[in-house]
């Protein structure tokens, strides 16, 4: 008997111990207490809930304030994803508003500046529980590193009119912006406890993502949450559209709860109630359906975003912007020059041939010329008019990049004339490259090591530059400088096809015109 109450008074001394305040592995938040990992020289924790299950009820509202619990919960693992029609690597349920944190703090005391990652994929799927968004590498370049969940598709952007009248804005839609700025408040609230600075935060994220990143830039409801916003080929400052194109994608709210009228009898749903009662796994979702994209709603997102910074209303911090040498190459759908064509003249009307001249086409081939076109539309021109309306309405530095990191493929190869298509810039940013795969060059190291850097230095001060890295100057329209991320070693340059990009340019200003919104709204009618 004794033997057995001293074994069990040393478990539990051995209990007290490790769940004691001094463990690192504990830390409190709001909701309770929660318990992560160490692994390597950081502190892990996966799973942390930062706003109520978005379910039932909630489904189609903006995010709730999180549930608390009483035990200590266990943080180890990535949450299930939102629903989405892909399949992501921790699975998918509603239950999906989950934020992860790796930080290299020793202690709350230590202020690190914070990352915020904000996944793409076209805002119908994406996950933090990719592999590819894992943050240890980066966060042992000083900084903590946060990944948010956000809904997707139909279940976080669907606007329709019961959705509006039930709101107490008078609106719907852009829920998955919402929980966005949700998990920036709790990180405002609770980043303190992870050794982190909630005065020094920067967003970031790629294609949707970086949309997201421009958006919250807009969004008077993220003021005050962020101070520092990084935007990998994203940027929303194209004018609405009934119906959308790349670079044109945003819809107003009278058009959006339209097309969640639509939505309803898709799914055989009369109301919003019948609709809420379908499992959401039975629910219609996919890319290009109605209600799958933000809006411009009046609240969450108060107007057209280009004349929202054209009139100094956005949130003004340093940004860092830029894309990728040939994103076309992943959204240009024809190898048809006369497709292509007959493309570019239904969506661009009268500047059809003025762009078909900047962007040429061959007789017998759609060339990286013309898939620039897609490029500059969807992502150069977006983040191109993102720095420039930044540098002159704004007190914060713009820094404009533009990622070219490929082989010089040869004359034979099916990839020559390719550059880097959309979304290779991320295994860098991340610092992924395998080093022991024989495709990976000491160049690509080099180039990523040096992103990680800019990425890091721009958390840390607002500004890329540091030790180890070629000067980045600042872009203005007096001194438009352009940072080519090419390995082993990147330089300044100007701004890529900067001829084609001023007559796309002078497109998008006829758009805002009352011709160019009365053609569109026309065609769109058509």
């Amino acid at each position: 008997m004794k033997q057995i109450s001293y074994i069990s008074t040393l478990l539990l001394l051995l209990s007290m111990t490790f769940c004691s305040p001094k463990d690192p592995t504990l830390v409190e938040v709001e909701g309770g207490m929660i318990q992560g990992t160490v692994e390597d020289s950081l502190l892990v924790f996966k799973g942390i809930p930062f706003a109520a299950p978005p379910v039932g009820d909630l489904r189609w509202k903006a995010p709730q304030p999180v549930q608390k619990w009483d035990s200590i919960k266990q943080t180890t693992g990535f949450a299930p994803a939102p629903m989405q029609w892909g399949n992501p690597p921790s699975g998918k349920s509603e239950d999906c508003l989950y934020l992860n944190i790796w930080t290299p703090a020793k202690s709350k005391d230590e202020k690190l500046p914070v990352l915020v990652w904000i996944y793409g994929g076209g805002f119908s799927f994406g996950a933090t529980s990719e592999p590819g968004y894992d943050g240890a590498k980066l966060a042992t370049k000083g900084v903590v590193l946060v990944s948010v969940a956000y809904r997707v598709g139909q279940l976080g952007f669907l606007a329709h009119p019961e959705l509006s009248a039930e709101n107490p804005d008078g609106v719907s839609g852009n829920y998955g912006l919402l929980d966005q700025i949700a998990g920036l408040k709790w990180i405002q609230n609770n980043i303190a406890a992870f050794g982190g600075d909630p005065e020094k935060v920067t967003i970031f994220g790629e294609s949707a993502g970086g949309i997201s990143v421009s958006m919250l830039c807009a969004s008077p409801l993220a003021k005050g949450l962020i101070h520092g916003a990084i935007s990998q080929s994203g940027g929303s400052f194209g004018p609405t559209r009934r119906i959308t194109y790349p670079g044109e994608n945003m819809k107003t709210l009278g058009h959006a709860e339209a097309d969640g009228v639509v939505y309803a009898e898709r799914a055989g749903a009369k109301s919003i109630d019948e609709l809420r009662a379908i499992p959401a796994e039975k629910l219609p979702m996919g890319m290009g359906m109605e209600g799958g994209w933000p809006i411009v709603d009046g609240y969450v997102i108060p107007d057209d975003q280009y004349k929202m910074y054209e009139a100094g209303s956005f949130n003004d911090t340093p940004i860092l912007v830029g894309y990728n040498s040939d994103e076309g190459a992943s959204f240009t759908r024809t190898k048809d020059p006369k497709e292509f064509a007959d493309a570019v003249r239904e969506r661009y009307g009268k500047f059809a041939d003025a762009l078909l001249q900047a962007y040429p086409v061959t007789e017998t081939a759609v060339p990286k010329s013309a898939r620039d076109l897609s490029r500059d539309a969807a992502f150069g021109w977006q983040t191109w008019s993102w720095a420039r309306l930044q540098s002159k309405m704004g007190k914060s530095k713009a820094y404009l990049y533009y990622f070219d990191q490929h082989p010089a493929y040869p004359e034979d190869s099916p990839l020559y004339g390719y550059g880097s298509p959309h979304g290779q810039d991320v295994a860098y940013v991340f610092m992924h490259l395998n080093p022991n795969d024989e495709r990976t060059t000491e160049s690509d190291l080099k180039l990523s090591d040096a992103i990680g850097t800019y990425w890091t230095n721009f958390a840390k001060y607002g500004d890329p530059n540091g030790e180890g890295v070629p000067e980045w100057n600042p872009y203005s329209e007096e001194d438009p400088n352009v940072m080519y991320l090419t390995g082993p070693v990147p330089f300044s340059g100007p701004v890529p096809g900067i001829e084609s990009l001023k007559v796309l340019d002078e497109y998008f200003v006829w758009r805002r015109t009352f011709e160019g919104a009365e053609w569109a709204n026309q065609i769109n009618d058509n």
